[in-house]
């Protein structure tokens, strides 16, 4: 342990993933008059998260995308999702299983030309 000047012990932790996930760590620290247990959880996202997606539609008519969303963490996934932008629909919850891609399916229904 390190301590800084507010007298705080720093505990380095080196972490190399395989693969995105969630990750859990519990830590024991026993000294002869003390017990302590930190629980730490990683969150570890790829480094292509990022996709463009363009849609081409006339006015009034939607087109729905299924976005994969692949689960390769050590436990089900419920994830929240939040959509910005005018004329885009998709649940507001999705369910992703240990191990499972579920598909999310993005809507674009333009109201007006854009």
């Amino acid at each position: 342990f390190l301590l800084d000047r507010s007298d705080a012990a720093v505990l380095p932790i080196k972490f190399i993933p395989q693969y995105a996930g969630c990750f859990h760590c519990r830590i024991l620290l026993k000294s002869s008059c003390d017990v302590r247990v930190y629980e730490v959880e990683c969150i570890v996202n790829t480094d292509h998260a990022e996709a463009e997606l363009e849609f081409l539609t006339p006015a009034y008519q939607a087109v729905i995308q299924d976005i994969p969303i692949s689960n390769m963490s050590s436990r089900d996934w419920k994830l929240e999702a939040i959509l910005e932008g005018q004329g885009f629909y998709g649940p507001s919850l999705i369910n992703v299983g240990l191990g499972e891609t579920a598909l999310y399916p993005l809507m674009f229904k333009p109201i007006a030309e854009c």
